[in-house]
Order: C-alpha cells, then sequence, then structure tokens
C-alpha cells in the first residue's frame, strides 16, 4: 500500500521517539516487549545493548491504536495480547482500509475484503478508530518530530485530535495525567525524567502542577 511505504517516512524509531509518538513510557515499551505482548519490529536478539529496542512506523500506528484501545476504551491486556498480533500482521493495504470497533470492550473491525464487520452482530458496534486516520496522523507527527517548538517546552495543552483531548506535555502525546501519576507515586522528577528521556525539568514541572482533569471538557 503506498499509505505506509511514503518515503518521507522515517523507517526506524528509538525508544525516545516511540515515547513521544505514541505517549507510552519506556517502561511500558520493555515491559510490553519483555511480556512479548509487543515486540519491537526491529529489535535486536541482544536487548541489553543500546538502541536494541527499534520500532518501524508500522509499530507505532499499532501501538498508538492499541494505547487507544487500552486507555481511552479499557480493552483488557488479554484481549488486546490477541489484537497486537493481528494488527501486526495486517497486510499494508488493510491496514489503510481498515476501522476498529469497540464493543463492550471487545475489538473488532471492518474487513472491506468480505465487507463486513467481524466478529460482531449486525448494528451493534460502537466507536470506529479509522486506522487510516491513525496513519495519516502518525505521519505528520513524525515529520515535525525532530522540531518540536521551542514555545512548547514548559507547556501543557490540548489539541481536538491528540489523545481525545487530554492534557498534554505540548508538542508530544504525553498526558500530563501520565506524569503525575509517577509524581504521585513517590517518583522524583529526575527519575521521571528517565521515564521520559524526551521531557525537560519544565514539562515534568509544568504537568505535575497542572489542574487540568486529562479529561475533555
Amino acid at each position: 500500500g503506498a499509505m505506509l511505504n511514503d518515503e518521507t517516512v522515517i523507517a526506524a524509531f528509538s525508544e525516545d521517539h516511540v515515547e513521544r509518538l505514541t505517549g507510552l513510557s519506556k517502561t511500558q515499551l520493555k515491559y510490553w516487549d519483555r511480556t512479548k505482548f509487543y515486540t519491537p519490529s526491529l529489535a535486536d536478539e541482544n536487548r541489553r545493548v543500546a538502541f536494541s529496542r527499534i520500532y518501524s512506523f508500522k509499530d507505532i500506528v499499532a501501538l498508538r491504536t492499541l494505547s487507544v484501545l487500552r486507555n481511552q476504551h479499557s480493552v483488557s491486556l488479554q484481549h488486546l495480547r490477541q489484537v497486537a498480533q493481528k494488527l501486526k500482521h495486517l497486510e499494508d493495504r488493510l491496514w489503510t482500509a481498515i476501522t476498529l470497533y469497540v464493543l463492550e470492550r471487545r475489538v473488532n473491525f471492518f474487513n472491506p475484503e468480505i465487507d463486513r464487520i467481524e466478529d460482531v452482530l449486525s448494528g451493534q458496534y460502537a466507536l470506529g478508530i479509522p486506522l487510516k486516520a491513525i496513519i495519516a496522523d502518525t505521519k505528520r507527527d513524525v515529520k515535525r518530530l525532530q522540531t518540536r517548538d521551542e514555545d512548547k517546552i514548559g507547556k501543557i495543552d490540548r489539541a481536538r485530535y491528540v489523545s481525545h483531548n487530554a492534557w498534554v506535555v505540548a508538542g508530544t502525546r504525553i498526558p500530563a495525567a501520565a506524569i503525575k501519576r509517577f509524581a504521585e507515586d513517590g517518583f522524583s522528577i529526575e527519575q521521571i525524567m528517565q521515564e521520559y528521556p524526551t521531557l525537560t525539568k519544565a514539562d515534568i514541572e509544568a504537568a505535575i502542577e497542572h489542574e487540568g482533569d486529562g479529561l475533555a471538557a
């Protein structure tokens, strides 16, 4: 599919990049890798070497999708495990055509090949997550990745389409609420910086002090 073979898309991403692009912390990524929930496509067999976890563009799209399903739709990790395998092996053309649906915390998708929603009785699906949109957003964010605007450092903001309007560290997808949770669990600013190496001290302080509820207004 042309969608994923676009030359403008960087092919390999470090954990720092993935964290910026998905809002998942390094600890989560390592845990998902260790438990074989989601293994980076381009990983080195020896995970102890520096930069051994390298993710592909397709991984980023899958992880962003899984992050939305896990965090916004409370889909269980056990169920997501099966979904992750399915997402990972989708052929490129299917990726761009598929919309995921969440019904009673189970994920279903519309299969264009057979023109119906698999696993779902007619009319019973809820909220659609179009992967085409996630892919397009990811490409846009990858282009911006290298240039985080100076004026966004140390600020919290929200955009309609980023993380479903949750408050995030400006210029990233990292939810302010995630940083607050670390702080509430007794992590120091230095320790939180190890979780989110792409953030500055000012970013973390701003997130901790932020009064927003993390939910859409």
